[in-house]
């Protein structure tokens, strides 16, 4: 297992982090997975107060309770539930207790923090911020954060603040908008863990195309997501969710590789993220122009579900996402591409010319179950 310093705190965390969110079913098996992680070098766990259904953190706690306490790094995460330090406080206490320890060593004092949520809610007197010093102080928490999904320009803000050593963010193959953002806080000496180094998953499935973003090929499109996250020299660590011992095991050995990837390797994935960008953009730039739709279909959604499968060949993700149009508790908003009643509005309006009727329905072709409208 490689180890890399996390920002300014003095801590060399693993390459590879134990991400908690996904845990198996099997509440033993879960625990064999966190501890066969750890035997195999790695020494970061990130869990979250409501993961797993609010008791990922008792069974982390549960599988580190044979180990020198001092051997692992815990990394979890305060909801923000209402802006007062008293509930702050609690609920730190109640995650001490649920982990079975007397500190936490990376502490996200804010899960999902926002520039605007720092402005109107942590930061007031009175609440979480003033707590999270104190606790700092006291040793309950050794370093304290936050993960984030805002802006880039968001997440340089609060850096700039001065008050956190470490972020937890997203960045992976298919999502880079926080490059910059990582670089800027890696020259402030902020320590930086991704979230979703396999993009929650969907990179982790079968994709000659992304295999074959290394030159000579690769084992499992898995390998490359993650040597490409690991090359950023601004990451500390990945947080890599993992379900299975085989996942943990393959995972295991692309973190303890010495160099994630040669100059050659990373130029030959870069050409090919190129490629890849401007092939997605034949099909859709994501400008918006031709919304809104006049039936409520969202077709830049539609569009970019379905370069998951034209462009990734991620199909088994871009089918999942597809059917979340049509499942009972709609995750997504307006409707699939099978909806469009070609009225022909949005076509005039695109700058690339699409024939935005025709790839709706090859969409829905290639994605839509056959009981679902079309």
């Amino acid at each position: 297992m490689q180890y890399r310093m996390l920002g300014n705190t003095g801590k060399k965390v693993s390459a590879l982090g134990f991400g908690a969110m996904r845990l198996p079913k099997d509440r033993d098996y879960a625990i064999e997975c966190i501890r066969r992680c750890l035997d195999l070098g790695a020494n970061t766990i990130d869990t979250a107060f409501g993961y797993h259904r609010g008791e990922s953190e008792v069974i982390v706690g549960e599988a580190i309770a044979d180990r020198a306490r001092g051997d692992v790094y815990l990394s979890t995460k305060n909801p923000l539930r209402d802006n007062t330090g008293a509930g702050w406080r609690e609920r730190l206490e109640t995650q001490l207790k649920k982990l079975n320890t007397d500190y936490i060593d990376f502490y996200q004092a804010v899960h999902g923090l926002s520039w605007d949520k720092y402005v109107d809610n942590f930061s007031k007197p009175g609440a979480g911020l003033e707590e999270a010093i104190k606790a700092k102080q006291e040793g309950t928490i050794r370093h304290f954060g936050f993960s984030t999904h805002d802006s880039p320009e968001g997440i340089q803000k609060l850096i700039d603040t001065g008050h956190f050593e470490h972020i937890i963010l997203q960045y992976n193959l298919l999502d880079r908008k926080n490059e910059e953002v990582i670089a800027y806080a890696h020259e402030k000496g902020v320590g930086i863990m991704v979230m979703g180094p396999v993009g929650g998953g969907r990179l982790a499935a079968p994709s000659q195309q992304i295999r074959e973003m290394l030159p000579g090929g690769a084992k499992s499109s898995a390998e490359i997501a993650l040597r490409f996250v690991l090359a950023n020299p601004g990451v500390s660590c990945a947080l890599s969710g993992m379900n299975a011992i085989e996942q943990v095991e393959e995972n295991v050995a692309t973190a303890s590789r010495e160099d994630p990837l040669s100059d050659e390797e990373k130029l030959h994935v870069m050409q090919s993220l190129e490629e890849n960008r401007k092939l997605a953009e034949l099909y859709c730039t994501d400008c918006k122009y031709c919304m809104p739709c006049p039936n409520d279909v969202n077709i830049p959604l539609n569009f970019r579900i379905m370069n998951f499968h034209r462009v990734f060949g991620l199909t088994d993700h871009a089918k999942q996402q597809y059917a979340r149009f049509f499942a009972e508790k709609k995750r997504v908003e307006g409707l699939a591409a099978s909806e469009c009643q070609e009225c022909g509005e949005c076509e005039p309006q695109c700058p690339q010319d699409i024939p935005i009727i025709k790839q709706l329905k090859e969409t829905h072709e290639a994605l839509g179950d056959s009981r679902e409208k079309g």
